[in-house]
């Protein structure tokens, strides 16, 4: 999934009506992979899709209990595709999720993924900056 994104923001597209210069390739990071491993397994466990936890917890408290000090940061969510190859190209015909792909402020890319549930297929990017 990491050199799929990559490989994405390394050319310039058009992402609904704005245009994006290529960005700079994001560095894995552990504790954004925790945030969005659990957020899938969560998804999952408790057959929902949605950007807020049935706790009611959103991206920014998930990314902020793994320990991620950020100063940006984003979340595509994706639920059924059985690749991540389907997965970065559905993200990357939907103007929001491909804008968050091709944001140059991202540095850095958390990913999880987990079978289950009523989709069975559930996936979560977190991407961010830090100070």
């Amino acid at each position: 999934m990491l050199s799929l994104t990559n490989a994405a923001r390394a050319q310039a597209r058009t992402c609904g009506e704005t245009t994006h210069a290529a960005a700079p390739a994001l560095s894995a990071n552990a504790q954004l992979a925790q945030a969005a491993q659990a957020h899938a397994s969560d998804m999952a466990a408790r057959n929902y899709f949605s950007h807020t936890s049935q706790d009611g917890r959103t991206m920014a408290d998930r990314i902020t209990a793994a320990g991620y000090r950020w100063s940006t940061i984003g979340e595509n969510i994706a639920a059924g595709q059985t690749t991540p190859e389907e997965v970065v190209s559905g993200w990357l015909s939907s103007p929001g999720h491909c804008r968050n792909i091709m944001n140059p402020a991202f540095r850095e890319l958390g990913v999880g993924y987990v079978q289950g549930g009523s989709y069975r297929h559930y996936w979560v990017q977190n991407f961010g900056a830090s100070f």
